[in-house]
């Protein structure tokens, strides 16, 4: 399976949001990239220079089992293990200069790509949200207006006097 037939969609299904930042887990990048997660995770450590706090973390327990819950990762066996490490955005770039392969340069342009198409989607998300929030403030008023209306035809009613009720002698 060469990176070009990877589906946009698989690539999406393994970037989660964790600590406010979108990121992937090593044991994936590494099927991605089609090496075994030790040997990611040797480069990484050879090069750890590389990889700030902001470019990659390890997951604590509590992480991985609310990522377990949460049906993230299928189980705690399938970490191998290990408590994997996190890649942001730039942590993934930063990995193809580590892993120097056709094979890795390749999926990290989709990875890239898909991060990019991520982030527009957001956009949109956002902007059609304004939209809406725009649209909620003028029909609250409109129904201000409404609701103010009632309540004027219906005082007039309630401010009449009422008449005495029986008989008067």
């Amino acid at each position: 399976m060469t990176a070009k037939l990877i589906p946009q969609e698989i690539i999406q299904n393994k970037i989660f949001l964790l600590r406010g930042q979108k990121i992937m887990l090593d044991k994936d990048l590494a099927i991605l990239y089609g090496v075994k997660p030790i040997r990611l995770r040797e480069q990484v450590k050879r090069n750890i220079k590389r990889f700030p706090y902001d470019f990659m973390f390890r997951l604590n327990l509590k992480e991985v089992h609310a990522m377990v819950s949460h049906f993230a990762i299928p189980s705690r066996q399938h970490l191998d293990g290990h408590l994997p490490y996190a890649f942001t955005e730039r942590g993934i770039l930063m990995l193809s200069s580590i892993l120097n392969s056709e094979r890795a340069v390749e999926v990290n342009i989709q990875i890239m790509r898909t991060f990019t198409k991520l982030r527009e989607m957001l956009a949109s998300h956002k902007e059609l949200r304004q939209k809406i929030e725009t649209m909620e403030k003028k029909y609250d008023h409109q129904f201000k207006i409404v609701f103010q209306a009632i309540k004027e035809l219906l005082e007039p009613q309630l401010s009449k006097p009422k008449s005495p009720i029986g008989f008067h002698v």
